[in-house]
């Protein structure tokens, strides 16, 4: 019967990687709470387990006494009892006696068993919350389990289940199960008792550990990563500075034709990523963030910065759907606005339109670059609707008040 029991627990101990001092400890503590409910104490009851072979003794130990003088009935027994053990006991011997499995009786087994799955399993919760919480931060490798709508289940080496939110998702991440996921460990909490491990592939954290794991450098911290700005899946910036001036910090992580860079890229469903020089003059850093457009100047005037280009380097700075000159925002810590750096003399600021334009018109071509008369005018119809969120009708009511004023 010790075996029927311990067997089970024996397995489960090398399936969860429980050390032996710990198996050890748990299979005894249950096994005396269930023995001091049966003989009223531990104290003198033996509990000998032996994990690696499975075998488990319990020995009771008891002084003789006269039968007219027993005043403990668990720490002692009387001569006549004693002597049916063994005929040449003496009084004031000591007794020792195996304690059969049996002999609990078959409701306290089950409670052990019982209480043997309760103990171990929230000792594997435990350190599986406790060894996941060192690595947050981390990058691992799982494999897809099951799909739902709104997350995806992982499975880590030893089976533990991760989760992957679909906020966590990069936009175009197409799994499917039994597909390999990277992923950076983002969050560990306890809910319910059990420990939940989130996972994130648009966390910051883990461009940043790509770029580590691709480029000696940084990982050797050559190299600075001084801060990231990133929509996954469409574009990111990352600033970086080297303290040898023998080492180019952008080419090191760009490497040969884009070599290291490129396996990130790919990881990243073909992210568009500029790496840029970090500086400590303000101006410039802003300049390089703004790549690969052309800045004519830079203005700042406390966490806003005007920064005026040519006309033809307006677009490049603003970007597709925005995103450049958003980065260059986030990356900075600037509030930035873009201005075309023309001289004219007969152009108009859009701000004198105010009684015929309405504000958030105005505010609207101020985010494409576009500030004066001539500027919304050195740009097509078809170009200011699909680089603005107004109306046909606005914008060809906008360009008939603009060119009449210079009719």
């Amino acid at each position: 019967m010790s075996i029927n029991l311990l067997e089970p627990f024996l397995e489960f101990k090398e399936f969860r990687n429980i050390d032996r001092v710990t198996m050890m400890s748990i299979l005894e503590d249950t096994f005396r709470s269930t023995l001091v409910k049966q003989y009223g104490t531990d104290e003198n009851i033996d509990v000998i387990i032996n994990v690696e072979k499975g075998d488990l003794e319990i020995w009771r130990n008891r002084m003789i006494v006269e039968d007219d003088q027993i005043s403990d009935k668990s720490l002692e027994i009387a001569l006549s009892e004693a002597l049916k053990i063994e005929p040449d006991f003496e009084v004031g011997e000591e007794v020792s006696e195996p304690v059969k499995l049996s002999d609990f009786g078959r409701r306290s087994i089950l409670t052990i068993k019982q209480t043997l799955a309760s103990r171990i399993l929230d000792l594997s919760k435990d350190n599986i919350f406790r060894n996941y919480k060192d690595r947050e931060g981390d990058i691992i490798v799982t494999e897809v389990y099951q799909i739902w709508k709104n997350e995806i289940l992982l499975l880590d080496d030893e089976g533990n289940e991760i989760r992957l939110p679909k906020t966590e998702q990069i936009p175009g991440d197409y799994f499917k199960k039994g597909d390999s996921v990277k992923a950076i460990i983002k969050k560990v909490d306890i809910v319910n008792n059990n420990p939940i491990i989130i996972v994130s592939r648009v966390d910051n954290r883990f461009l940043e550990r790509l770029l580590e794991n691709e480029v000696p450098g940084v990982f050797d911290g050559l190299i600075t990563i001084k801060n990231i700005a990133r929509f996954p899946g469409e574009r990111s910036k990352i600033a970086v500075e080297s303290y040898d001036d023998r080492v180019d910090p952008v080419g090191a992580c760009v490497g040969l034709k884009g070599s290291r860079i490129h396996g990130i890229v790919r990881e990243l469903r073909n992210e568009n990523i500029d790496i840029i020089n970090f500086s400590n003059n303000k101006q410039l850093f802003i300049q390089r963030s703004l790549s690969p457009a052309k800045v004519s100047r830079v203005e700042i005037d406390g966490k806003k910065a005007n920064v005026f280009l040519k006309p033809d380097q307006l677009a490049l700075a603003i970007g597709k759907g925005g995103f450049n000159i958003r980065l260059a925002g986030q990356l900075t810590g600037y509030d930035i606005s873009v201005y075309s750096d023309i001289v004219d003399d007969e152009d108009v600021n859009l701000e004198e339109f105010m009684d015929e334009i309405e504000q958030f018109i105005i505010d609207e071509l101020k985010l494409i670059g576009c500030d004066t008369a001539k500027s919304v005018l050195s740009l097509s119809r078809e170009d200011l609707i699909k680089r603005t969120d107004l109306e046909e009708e606005t914008i060809d009511e906008v360009l008939s008040i603009l060119r009449k004023e210079f009719a």
